[in-house]
């Protein structure tokens, strides 16, 4: 069920896997809290869920935070909406006992919020998977992502998260400390199964500890 509470409509599935860690699910532009389920499950079995809604609206369509154009992103509103998701994160492991940080697993508009989290407010996210992200802002001083990692995933054909866009994430969150791990496939924008089993083995590594 769809639970309003928290400040966002949002999912909460909780693990059947003693010990898994949280995932924390951002859908894309157009998508809603049930978008991902089916791809965390898939991820992660076993680990509980996060599911939240964009709040942002565009021609009706949800999406985390304001553009002004494609590819063009509000930042100041990107900072107030990144900031109120962070919040909403920090209630929803408390109220959900969740213990360590999540996963963050994003995709698109998706995966340009969790990498803001992972800009602005660090700690939120224990790691990330991005798919098809951009480089959402460039903070000044960069934080200490020192043991933080990250997968992300490009698509060599994808006219939106252009790869050059793709690599430009990778190498600013590399110059913050992360352990980044850039996976391309032959694509363009949206999601193939290629996208999915490298993201399962990642997953699988991290949740072993292994690098």
């Amino acid at each position: 069920m769809t639970a309003p509470q928290l400040g966002f409509n949002h999912r909460f599935v909780p693990g059947s896997r003693p010990g898994a860690t949280p995932l924390l699910l951002l859908h894309g532009t157009g998508g809603d809290e049930n978008d991902l389920l089916s791809l965390g499950q898939e991820l992660s079995p076993g680990s509980p869920l996060l599911s939240p809604r964009g709040q942002v609206l565009e021609n009706g369509m949800p999406r985390f935070f304001r553009r002004l154009s494609e590819g063009v992103f509000d930042l100041d509103d990107l900072k107030l909406r990144a900031g109120q998701l962070a919040r909403f994160v920090a209630e929803a492991r408390q109220r959900y006992g969740l213990g360590a940080a999540p996963i963050g697993v994003g995709f698109s508009n998706g995966a340009n919020m969790a990498a803001t989290l992972l800009l602005l407010h660090p700690g939120t996210l224990g790691s990330a998977l991005l798919f098809r992200p951009m480089v959402p802002l460039v903070p000044d001083p960069l934080p200490s992502l020192k043991d933080v990692r990250v997968l992300i995933a490009g698509g060599r054909q994808d006219p939106i998260a252009t790869p050059e866009q793709t690599q430009a994430l990778a190498d600013l969150l590399h110059r913050a400390g992360a352990d980044v791990s850039l996976h391309w496939t032959r694509a363009g924008h949206g999601l193939t199964r290629e996208d999915l089993e490298a993201g399962e083995r990642w997953m699988s590594g991290v949740s072993a500890g292994v690098r």
